[in-house]
């Protein structure tokens, strides 16, 4: 059966959001892409103070600088679709007030029809913490944590009730309900992390950042899932970030993900042979507009598909 094919939405800053969202995401869907997804970058510091992803060193990539907010963009996607699945991978979840973003996916996912997939990670840049006045990033986790809670309990029935760290809700009710059940999938690498994805949640969001990587870390989470009596599965979605460029790269040199059209399917095949459910496939960062975006993507999908992927 051939892996489920989603595709990063234009949230950058070449791209002009009211017009380019809805026009990707409905090209995306005629095209055959069953789910649509965007990320979550609320600054871009400068001079940058931490390295991307917190090594030292590492410059931030200049297409984060102005990235689009992730829920207006996909309910500007949601409006403009009937059947792709609405993703969010990741949203930064303690970045946010735990009551209001349950509300609001809530929200999404009554108006949409039942297409939310809750994408959610506790994220690692200091500045980020520090503009939203969220927790102290030191308590990430936790705050990760009472999001969970905080969104089960809203998502559920009637009277609402919590008594948490930060979220305290007196019996009430809250409403829209979502259409269903919310499937909450988190972003994990090292192992506490993985530990609250076999407790808490439904999938798994690795990033495509080499394929044995992959295989190792998903050896580690089923194994977690064993010791801790989990039966059920846990679904994985894979976001590969490619580049584009219309020269081949030859030889070793080429980095995995970047180059052709071609050469972008041969790298998408070497991670669908590991098996994951689902592979998110995000293109925005290196094309020049939405028409571009468009016609890189479908052309992306068919070959993928003549792949076997």
């Amino acid at each position: 059966m051939a892996v489920v094919l989603g595709l990063g939405l234009p949230q950058t800053r070449q791209y002009h959001l009211g017009r380019d969202i809805p026009d990707v995401a409905r090209a995306a869907e005629a095209t055959g892409y069953e789910s649509l997804w965007v990320f979550e970058r609320i600054l871009f510091p400068e001079p940058a103070r931490q390295g991307l992803y917190g090594v030292e060193g590492l410059p931030w990539p200049d297409h984060y600088r102005g990235a689009a907010d992730p829920l207006v963009t996909l309910t500007l996607a949601a409006a403009a679709t009937q059947r792709a699945r609405l993703g969010t991978s990741v949203l930064v979840a303690p970045l946010h007030g735990p009551f209001q973003l349950a509300r609001t996916l809530a929200t999404l996912d009554a108006a949409s029809g039942g297409r939310v997939v809750a994408g959610l990670g506790t994220g690692w840049s200091h500045d980020e913490y520090a503009a939203a006045s969220a927790r102290p990033f030191e308590e990430r986790g936790r705050a990760l944590d009472e999001v969970i809670e905080v969104c089960r309990a809203v998502w559920g029935p009637d009277p609402v009730s919590y008594d948490g760290h930060l979220t305290r809700i007196a019996p009430a009710v809250v409403g829209p309900k979502p259409a269903r059940p919310i499937p909450i999938l988190l972003a994990a690498s090292g192992k506490r992390a993985m530990i609250r994805l076999v407790d808490r949640a439904d999938g798994w969001l690795p990033v495509a950042s080499g394929v044995e990587q992959l295989l190792a870390q998903r050896r580690q989470l089923e194994d977690l899932a064993a010791e801790r009596g989990r039966t059920r599965p846990i679904r994985t979605v894979l976001r590969a970030s490619a580049r584009h460029s219309t020269h081949p790269h030859e030889g070793t040199a080429r980095r995995p993900l970047h180059g052709t059209v071609d050469q972008i399917v041969e790298d998408l095949a070497a991670y669908a042979a590991t098996d994951p459910d689902e592979i998110i496939i995000d293109l925005q960062s290196t094309l020049r507009d939405a028409r571009e975006l468009q016609d890189v993507a479908a052309e992306v999908y068919e070959k993928a598909r003549a792949a076997g992927i």
